[in-house]
């Protein structure tokens, strides 16, 4: 009987037959752990009298949620990271080096991995055809002691998308319009594998994107096959050995598959406050934005800094609407000061955060005053999400909030494409 994606990756790295509904034991590739849920899972290791990590080379603690910190009791969290981090031997990537999710995918995710993190948008690396998903701080404390955790094989939603986006549209868009199509909890606990002619063409930072996304449907992970798009990112990344083709097989068994005419989607925004809650950017018009935030492991990377300086250039940002940029990681903030983009975006009014999570947390960096409304490249825009339960969040793509800078209201960026 032929496998998903989902049930070839938890086969191989359990030496089982994974099938949907099985439970297995998995070897991991690679487990990590954020300044926000880090010190928790740590304590608890230690609490447990685990004081042996299996495979350290393997193990990442990331500074980038609150980096740099902007509160003595989080300075301290970052020292006890970064001690934890000497003793054991364990991988550091601190401040201002960029987002977990953006360095995972430049520097460690290859087709096949199973890699867990204590964040729930671990599932980015899906995008490469790992088989990544998010845990509790307890589940991670033992992944990191045993090298190994338990699964259960998830049922597969397969997403099929057809033809190809008309300018103006991208994969933010296209990911919004399928969670709008099932609903937030539509896929809980599910694989989503993706599939079709607009995924085949699509680069891999848009796959990023989309397998970022997946978790606010509810899905255990999202994935991508592994093809020459996998091999050419994992080749400009210097880990071009590590490309291994994988496919689901043509019998393979889903649960339902979905299909999506992605020449017939439009820039599309999630409303206040889920990210069901979806309506086109141009029916939008007239909705005043006092904030725009470009960045975070959703869409922090070169190319959505590209198009959103693209759309910027010799133009300036709406005087009552603030412009934030972050770029996701040390690489992509030096590639886009080469580029030139990085000046496009502070001539046009935009003030530029070192790479890391900023203002997406709410815990720096763009705080939302009470009543205010913020236009994100984000994942989520729940109450209180950027800091404060009275202010209002939109989410949408690079292009939708550079065009919406510019005018000040939510904006469709077909307008200045």
């Amino acid at each position: 009987m032929g496998k998903t994606l989902a049930e070839k990756i938890l086969s191989a790295r359990s030496d089982a037959e994974a099938y949907a509904g099985n439970i297995v034991v998995a070897r991991l590739d690679l487990v990590f752990v954020t300044d926000s849920t880090g010190p928790l899972t740590l304590r608890q290791l230690n609490e447990a009298g685990l004081n042996t990590i299996h495979s350290p080379e393997r193990t990442i603690l990331f500074i980038d949620h609150s980096a740099p910190s902007p509160a003595r009791e989080l300075s301290n969290d970052h020292m006890f990271l970064r001690n934890f981090a000497r003793e054991k031997g364990i991988v550091l990537s601190d401040i201002g080096q960029g987002v977990c999710h953006q360095i995972v995918a430049e520097s460690w995710a290859n087709p096949g991995d199973i890699i867990v993190g204590a964040d729930s948008h671990t599932v980015t690396a899906g995008a490469l055809g790992a088989f990544a998903t998010g845990m509790g701080s307890t589940d991670i404390a033992m992944a990191m002691a045993l090298g190994k955790t338990w699964l259960r094989v998830p049922e597969t939603i397969k997403v099929v998308a057809h033809g190809r986006f008309a300018q103006g549209v991208c994969a933010k868009d296209l990911i919004l319009h399928l969670i709008a199509q099932i609903g937030a909890d539509g896929a809980t606990y599910k694989a989503l594998e993706f599939s079709g002619e607009a995924i085949a063409t699509m680069p891999m930072s848009e796959r990023l994107t989309i397998a970022n996304m997946v978790v606010e449907a509810g899905a255990k992970v999202g994935l991508f096959p592994s093809d020459t798009v996998t091999e050419n990112y994992l080749r400009s990344e210097g880990r071009g050995e590590r490309y291994t083709a994988l496919n689901p097989d043509p019998d393979a068994t889903y649960e339902s598959m979905i299909e999506i005419d992605a020449a017939q989607l439009e820039p599309t925004v999630a409303r206040p406050h889920s990210v069901d809650n979806t309506a086109l950017a141009g029916k939008l018009g007239g909705v005043h934005i006092d904030q725009v935030f470009i960045g975070t492991c959703t869409n922090g990377r070169l190319d959505d800094i590209r198009i959103a300086a693209s759309i910027l250039k010799g133009k300036k940002r709406h005087s009552h609407t603030r412009l934030i940029v972050a770029p996701a990681s040390q690489k992509v903030l030096l590639a886009a000061l080469a580029e030139g983009h990085i000046t496009t975006l502070v001539e046009s009014g935009a003030t530029i955060v070192p790479p890391g999570c900023a203002a997406c947390l709410g815990v720096h960096q763009g705080v939302l005053g009470d009543g205010e409304a913020c236009l994100s490249t984000a994942n989520r825009n729940f109450k209180g999400r950027m800091g404060n339960a009275e202010a209002f969040i939109y989410l949408a793509s690079p292009a939708t909030a550079a065009a919406t800078t510019i005018r000040g209201e939510i904006t469709d960026p077909r307008e200045f494409l």
